[in-house]
């Protein structure tokens, strides 16, 4: 028998000085068996990232084909497709010819996901947006991670500051160039 997806529900309040984004939001995450806390956590800074009018998150493993969180206009076409961990280079260069705007956030090492691409084709490379997770901040974020996770999120500069359960973490997000 399969095991259950858990759920779990994070309340955030956040301030993205760099987006002029200030909202307080309750989100509930299904996370599946096979997927990591640090997975889960990047999905998590990735919404609130890149948090605007629009943004959802995919069925998951019910629809392998939608990209893990996306931003959709009013029509329902995809105009920012977000890409989690460490997909190959045919769902990147898809990704790239589906929507006008391409971020992917890692969690792992980005050399490895940039030599792994080296030579494959991705549509529009130069636009496509690599963005590496601070690995240090996500350890440091599965220890407070819980079923209910209320924490307080300031982005400055692509450098998070997270107040949570009592306890001020801090982290950067670093973009890569594909090209």
């Amino acid at each position: 028998m399969a095991l259950p997806a858990t759920m779990h529900t994070f309340d955030i309040d956040l301030s993205d000085v760099d987006r002029n984004v200030y909202e307080t939001f309750s989100l509930k995450v299904a996370r599946h068996p096979s997927e990591t806390e640090e997975y889960l956590l990047t999905r998590v800074l990735a919404y609130c990232l890149e948090y605007k009018e629009g943004i959802t998150f995919s069925k998951g493993l019910a629809d392998p084909e939608d990209p893990p969180l996306s931003v959709r206009d009013l029509t329902g076409a995809i105009t920012v497709w977000i890409e989690i961990g460490f997909p190959d280079a045919a769902r990147v260069h898809k990704a790239s010819k589906a929507a006008p705007r391409l971020a992917i956030y890692t969690h792992k090492e980005p050399r490895l996901l940039l030599r792994q691409w080296e030579g494959q084709r991705i549509h529009r490379a130069e636009a496509v947006e690599l963005y590496e997770v601070d690995r240090a901040l996500l350890s440091e974020l599965t220890t407070h991670l819980d079923r209910r996770v209320k924490f307080t999120m300031s982005v400055s500069d692509r450098q998070l500051y997270i107040d949570i359960g009592g306890h001020t973490l801090h982290g950067t997000v670093e973009r890569h160039p594909l090209a």
